[in-house]
């Protein structure tokens, strides 16, 4: 007696090994029993190899939902002529054999379990910590919107880097027919708010694969090895989804550098297992399978040599600070946002060049402030002072006009700081000044002169002692008003 052997597919590896490769000749759906059964062509080949057997089930939980799933995912592949689909109902033996198996089976395994001793927690329990808590963003079953790389103003190089992985994941017959190896992994360096997770959002959306994301610290746990057992699980469901975008967020958590010292045990020692069975997985995933791993961290000096060396993150991509360009084009891209008095590029030259240093974050922060600002002053638009305002809030600190000063101590304070504008007023090579005050700000000062500073990298000696004495003339302002 001859028994067929039942394979069944998950939706994924239906949508992309079958369908998307038009292997995919009928479908038949039996809502009885939610099963649908896929007939592939002849010759059909999976993953590289040739099948055997065509016929294929799949487990459904809503077959009234199925087929509009089929139409949806068939469109957004570009496949013109559907799938034929076939309902069988009631008589359907194959069902029943199915059905009648699978209680068989419920039956064995209930008479094993109660031959056994069970043990005081359930391993059910642990298989649940064990699973990787990723967040998977389907281009063909998602929503479909989300951050596009013209949403994310500045960061041209970077942009330009990170793009060359998702066009490999889009024509990777391109770069194969040119010998080219696609590198494994990048990891997106930089300081705080300069667009690193923003970006890797934006690959998501542009890469149109499956992109599975977690954050560093959802692997570590109290329970020694969940760890390691969440990063295989990781990479064991980004294997089925391939080709796919695996991201973690803030990866110093699991990848800080292992101790040198031996016979360490406890946090440190599970933190190392994670990061071990890390190295493996990345070290271990094979060119076929299409899987690409982006990370995101502000201290690349705590990571493992082990985790930066080629063949794991080939490429680091810095994600600095913007530049005057840079900064203009974020703010221009806030500012679309806001009610303006004028149109956005009116007020984005000037707000570039009062933040030097600023961040993505901290300019988005700036067109917020002004908005707040104007709403709190009963405004229909949001002006110039407005974000003035916002740029002095944030360099500054907000202003205590009920904190108050004597006017000896007045007097000391705007000696003080008429002494650093004079001096950098009188000198060449010192920024221009823009606003001198004596109100004392939330910072601790008790006055401070603003400047329009400029993007500069390297200065020469006379420019440095100039800098000197301003950076000191309100000291020695103070020391000849009190001879």
């Amino acid at each position: 007696m001859v028994f067929k052997v039942v394979r069944y597919v998950s939706w994924n590896e239906f949508l992309y090994q079958m369908l998307a490769k038009g292997e995919v000749e009928e479908i038949i759906v039996r809502p009885d029993i939610e099963i649908v059964t896929i007939i592939l062509s002849e010759g059909a080949i999976i993953k590289g190899k040739k099948v055997d057997n065509r016929t294929y089930h799949m487990n459904v939980v809503d077959v009234n939902k199925f087929e509009d799933k089929l139409r949806e995912a068939e469109r957004r592949l570009g496949i013109q002529d559907g799938i034929p689909i076939t309902y069988e109902r009631g008589t359907d033996t194959a069902g029943k054999l199915l059905i009648s198996l699978l209680i068989v089976a419920i039956l064995i395994s209930l008479l094993a379990r109660s031959k056994s001793i069970r043990p005081p927690i359930s391993m059910d329990t642990f298989t649940q910590l064990g699973r990787a808590k990723f967040t998977l963003v389907d281009p063909l079953t998602g929503p479909g919107k989300g951050v596009h790389f013209s949403d994310v103003a500045g960061l041209r190089e970077a942009k330009l880097e990170v793009m060359e992985f998702v066009d490999y994941l889009k024509r990777p017959e391109h770069y194969k027919s040119l010998g080219a190896k696609v590198p494994k992994g990048a990891l997106l360096l930089g300081p705080p708010g300069c667009g690193k997770t923003l970006l890797a959002k934006a690959v998501a959306t542009e890469a149109n694969v499956p992109f599975l994301s977690m954050n560093g610290s959802e692997f570590i746990e109290m329970i020694g090895g969940l760890g390691a057992a969440r990063v295989r699980d990781l990479f064991k469901e980004a294997r089925k989804r391939a080709p796919c975008i695996i991201y973690i967020d803030e990866i110093d958590a699991v990848g800080r550098k292992r101790s040198a010292q031996l016979g360490q045990s406890g946090a440190s020692g599970e933190g190392e297992q994670t990061l071990n069975q890390l190295l493996v997985e990345m070290d271990g995933m094979a060119s076929k399978e299409s899987v690409v791993m982006l990370a995101s961290t502000n201290r690349a000096d705590i990571l493992d040599k082990a985790l930066l060396r080629p063949g794991r993150f080939d490429r680091h991509i810095l994600i600095d600070f913007p530049d005057l360009i840079e900064r203009k084009q974020i703010f221009e891209l806030h500012l679309k946002s806001i009610a303006l008095e004028d149109v956005p590029d009116f007020y984005s030259k000037r707000l570039a060049h009062l933040t030097p240093g600023f961040s993505g974050a901290d300019i988005a922060n700036v067109c917020n402030e002004a908005a707040l600002h104007a709403a709190r002053s009963k405004q229909k638009h949001v002006n110039r002072e407005n974000l003035e305002y916002a740029v002095e809030r944030l360099v500054g600190g907000t202003e205590k006009r009920n904190h108050a000063m004597s006017p000896q101590e007045k007097q000391v304070v705007a000696y003080h700081e008429s002494g650093h504008a004079l001096v950098g007023w009188m000198l060449e090579h010192t920024d221009a000044l823009l606003k001198v005050t004596i109100v004392p700000r939330t910072n601790l000062a008790l006055g401070f002169a603003q400047y329009i500073p400029r993007d500069q990298k390297l200065y020469t000696k006379e420019e440095l002692f100039e800098r000197m004495c301003m950076t000191l003339g309100g000291r020695e302002r103070k020391m000849t008003w009190t001879k």
